[in-house]
Order: C-alpha cells, then structure tokens, then sequence
C-alpha cells in the first residue's frame, strides 16, 4: 500500500473514531436529559415508582461514560492527536465528567421524589421545583446542542442562564426557611424539597460547565475562573 493510501485511511480512521465520540457523548446527553425530564415529573405528580426508577437506571449513564472515557484514552495513545483534535478530546473527558453528575444529581432527585411521594403535598405540587426543574432542564438541553454544534453563541447564552438559576435556587431556599419557621411539622419534607433544590441548582452549574468546554473547543481559550466567557470568546475572534 502506498504511503499517500495509508495516510488517507488513517486519516478516515481518525475522522470516524472522533465522529464516534462526539455521537457517543450525545447518547449520554439524551440519556441525561431524560433522566432529569422524568426526575422532575416524579416530584411534581408525586409519583414514587418513578422516582425510583430515575434513580435505578443511573447505572446507563455510569455505563456510558466509562465506555467513552476508555476510548478516548485508546485515542490518546494510540493516534497521538494534535491542536483542535487534541482540544475536542480533553473537553469530551471533561464533559462526559459533568454529564456522569448530572446523572448523579437525577438519580438524588429521584430518591427525593419517592421520599416527598409519602408525605403530605402542597396545593400547588411544589410549583417552585417544577419551574427551576424546567429552567435547568433547558439548560441541560441547549448545552448539549451548543455542543453538538459548536455554538459558541448559544454556549455563552446558556453560561449566561446560570444566574438566573442561581437566584430561583435562593429564592426556594428562603422559603424553605421560612414554612420551617412557621410550622415545624413541616420540617422533613421541606428539607427535602431544599435538597432536591438544591441538586437542580448543581445541575445548572454543570451545565454552565459544559458550555465553558464548548468555548475552549472552539476558540482554544480555558475560560473557567478568568475572564468573563463573553470577554475571552471575543478575544479569541
């Protein structure tokens, strides 16, 4: 085989082994979202069955990330990738990291629905949750399409989002405080829901993360802890 037909094999090679990746990740977004929509509609049907379900089928997602994290170590060994290539792989460990918590942070909502199932219900089915539960969920949802498309644009609209849920979360956790005052009867169960406000409250956060990864695929730029996304994104212009 002549070297120039060697070359372009392993160049389609490499472009599949990467395509294969990128769609990998987003089969553990799908299952993520997925895990999240249906954590949410646990809690606010009060459903406990399904909770618990969310919870018991994290293991998919556990799965995933250890299938996609060995073959980008057998990349990393194995094609010795160099700039953007090598950029897209470190922010796919780094994304399926977030992802796997995501995960993990459904799977504590789902055990927290099934606990809140049990126990006396607002009459209004704990609105607050299922409004932050739907912020974050869009959240999750327009980061993973940034990624799919390498959108810095909507990476920095989902980064920017994160304030928002930042303040709903505190709004939550305010009145959690307060019914505990008021009735102390209620203690338990407001606890729980501050819990499960508060795993939604991380899910944005991870989601913000992964966004910041898309940045850094596109324009090179690490933008965690320094500059404000926008700022780094328009430097890199």
């Amino acid at each position: 085989m002549e070297a120039s037909v060697l070359n372009e094999h392993i160049s389609r090679r490499f472009n599949k082994d990467i395509e294969d990746l990128r769609n990998n990740v987003l089969v553990m977004g799908g299952l993520v979202e997925s895990q999240l929509s249906q954590a949410i509609a646990a809690i606010v049907r009060g459903d406990s069955e399904l909770g618990l379900q969310v919870a018991h089928d994290d293991y998919m997602v556990n799965d995933l990330e250890v299938t996609i994290d060995e073959e980008c170590g057998r990349i990393l060994a194995t094609r010795a990738p160099t700039a953007s290539d090598l950029r897209l792989i470190v922010a796919i460990i780094k994304t399926i990291t977030d992802l796997e918590r995501i995960g993990d942070e459904a799977e504590k909502i789902g055990f927290l629905a099934s606990k809140l199932a049990a126990m006396d219900r607002p009459a209004d089915s704990y609105r607050e949750l299922k409004t932050l539960g739907n912020h974050v969920a869009h959240m999750v949802r327009d980061a993973m399409n940034a990624f799919a498309r390498l959108d810095v644009d909507e990476a920095l609209e989902t980064v920017r989002e994160d304030e928002r849920v930042d303040e709903e979360y505190e709004a939550i956790a305010r009145q959690c405080i307060t019914f505990m005052m008021e009735d102390p009867r209620s203690i338990k169960r407001v606890m729980n829901v501050t819990w499960a406000a508060r795993s939604l409250e991380r899910i944005g956060d991870h989601a913000k993360n992964i966004c910041e990864y898309v940045i850094y695929m596109v324009h090179g730029r690490d933008v965690r802890h320094t500059l404000r996304p926008d700022e780094a994104a328009k430097e890199s212009d």
